[in-house]
Formats: structure tokens, C-alpha cells, sequence
């Protein structure tokens, strides 16, 4: 019995020895204390939004972007500084785009008031080649009017309203809206009767599509959703790598604006999955952004043959 009690003695001797060596084995708890210099980032709580930069063909695009902001002037101000080439939100900017308002350009105030932003530069904010001068604009206007409550914007160079653009000569509205326009194309024989409308076109980056807005000026008198649609089933832009999705057998066979609603009847050609009556969300994006920068409603509606397929909140695309 002692035997077996000394072996015992010893077993158990031997569990706590591994037991403590075990233990030591995993690291302390360790306290850590903040550096106030660096700042701590909580993507959770954050909120994809669209602003318009630069691609890798000059083009004003759409892309995708991660805001921190969670009221509408901070909204504004995080965007403008996304705009700032090597500004301090540098990081969010997607691949195949780039920033463009000049890097040494500082944001001396933002004030937004009934639907009207005005924002205050620094003067390094015109320190632009002539060919980008007016695409700053176009990105600023674009971007900013990407915000649900803001209507215009008034850009303000260390206290004075900009009005004209100093190395192109050209004049600014009084108040910068969508219909400055964004990416111009004039196709116009006269300068009387001219039309003008924006298009959204698909480019891509490594696969990942994006959409283009055109602004085309034409002596073409005819409705804008007509233009739009004829512009979407025409195939490639000028040749250029802007495309579209939309079938060119597609036809629009009739549309009524009724009240805040686009309604548009197609033909069976819209369909991507003739099946499952199917249109390509590439297609009702294109169509309905086109819409919204054109005629400013909040719904379009896609019928083929009189039968509805789909509605687009275009509030809901920006």
C-alpha cells in the first residue's frame, strides 16, 4: 500500500509540474496603451457611396467609395477630400481611378444651405493643365450633387465666387448643377435648337465595371429618353471603350412620365433570360441613371410588351 501511495504521490506531483509548465507557456495579458497620434478606423459602421474621379482615359467616372461621415456636412467635406490628389482619404480611392483636384489645395470652409453647397478653396485649386480644368469642375459638380440633399454647389476661390474658368475663358453657371454636363461630346451642325443630354455608358478595370456619364450636344430635337435608348443600342461610343449592354434589337415602343415615374415599354430584345423575363442589371442601371440626370425623376419603370418587369429607385442607384 505504501508503494502504491508513493506512486501516487509522485503522479500527481508530476500533473502539476506539466500543469504549471503549460500555463507558462501562454503569453500574459499585456496592457496596452493609445498612441493619440494615431487614429483608429471602424469600417463596420461605414457606408459605400459614389463620387466621380478620374479613370485611366481621362473620363469623369462613377466609383464606388467608403464614407466615415454620418451627417451631410461632414458627407461633403469627406468627399472633397477624396477628390484631393495624395489628400489624407487617398486610401479609399478604387483601383483605376485617380483624384483630381491639386494636391497643395486646402478646404477652407463648406457650408450647405437650402440644397446649396458652397464650398471655399485654397487658389491651388485651378493649378490645372487647360485640358483638366474643366473635368475639375464636372468631378466636383458630379460628386457632390451625388448627395441626396444637395442640389447646386458654388465653388469660391479664398472668398471669391468663381465664375469663369481662367485658362479656358469659360463661363460657370451661377449655380453648378448636372446640367453643367460631365464629359462632353458635341456633335452639332448649328448652334440653335441644341439639345442636350447625358448618357451612361460601361467601362471596366480589371473586369470590374463602372458607369461613364456622357454629356452629348446635338441638334437632334426629338425626346431625350429616344436619344438615350437609340445612344445605348448604337454599340461602342466613337470609338471609344465606353459600351453598352443594352441588345441593339432592343426598341423602345413607347413611354409616359407620370408624375415622379419614367415608364418604359420595350420589346422582348431588353431581356437578357427571355425565360425568366430578365433584364441585365448593367441595362437597368445605364437606362435609369440616363433617366435620372435627364428628367430628375425618383422611379423608372421597365415594361416588355405592356407587362411589368422591373422598377429602378433611381435615388436608390445613387
Amino acid at each position: 500500500m505504501s508503494i502504491n501511495s508513493s506512486f501516487q504521490r509522485i503522479a500527481l506531483a508530476s500533473i502539476i509540474l506539466l500543469l504549471l509548465l503549460l500555463f507558462s507557456l501562454f503569453p500574459k495579458e499585456q496592457e496596452y496603451e493609445l498612441d493619440p497620434s494615431k487614429s483608429i478606423e471602424y469600417v463596420s459602421s461605414s457606408a459605400t457611396s459614389e463620387i466621380y474621379l478620374l479613370d485611366a482615359n481621362n473620363y469623369v467616372g462613377r466609383a464606388p467609395v467608403v464614407l466615415k461621415s454620418k451627417t451631410t456636412n461632414n458627407h461633403i467635406r469627406e468627399i472633397i477630400e477624396i477628390l484631393i490628389i495624395d489628400g489624407k482619404r487617398e486610401s479609399v480611392v478604387p483601383n483605376g481611378f485617380r483624384a483630381i483636384i491639386p494636391s497643395d489645395t486646402k478646404i477652407i470652409s463648406t457650408e450647405l444651405t437650402e440644397g446649396i453647397v458652397k464650398v471655399n478653396f485654397s487658389k491651388s485649386f485651378l493649378d490645372v493643365n487647360k485640358e483638366m480644368e474643366e473635368k475639375l469642375i464636372e468631378a466636383v459638380t458630379y460628386s457632390l450633387t451625388s448627395i441626396s440633399e444637395v442640389k447646386g454647389v458654388l465653388i469660391y476661390i479664398e472668398g471669391e465666387l468663381l465664375v469663369d474658368l481662367p485658362q479656358t475663358g469659360k463661363r460657370l453657371p451661377a449655380v453648378l448643377k448636372r446640367v453643367f454636363g460631365v464629359n462632353k461630346v458635341y456633335d452639332i451642325d448649328s448652334i440653335s435648337a441644341i439639345n442636350e443630354i447625358t448618357v451612361y455608358y460601361l467601362n471596366s478595370h480589371n473586369d470590374n465595371h463602372y458607369y461613364v456619364p456622357v454629356t452629348k450636344y446635338t441638334n437632334d430635337n426629338r425626346d431625350k429618353i429616344k436619344i438615350i435608348i437609340d445612344e445605348l443600342t448604337s454599340g461602342p461610343l466613337y470609338e471609344t471603350n465606353l459600351m453598352s449592354f443594352l441588345n441593339t434589337n432592343a426598341k423602345l415602343l413607347n413611354y409616359e412620365l407620370n408624375g415622379e415615374s419614367l415608364i418604359l415599354n420595350f420589346n422582348s430584345y431588353i431581356l437578357d433570360d427571355i425565360k425568366n423575363k430578365k433584364i441585365l442589371e448593367e441595362v437597368i442601371y445605364s437606362i435609369a441613371l440616363s433617366v435620372g440626370d435627364n428628367y430628375g425623376v425618383k422611379e423608372v419603370v421597365f415594361m416588355v410588351d405592356n407587362e411589368e418587369i422591373e422598377k429602378s429607385t433611381v435615388l436608390g442607384i445613387e
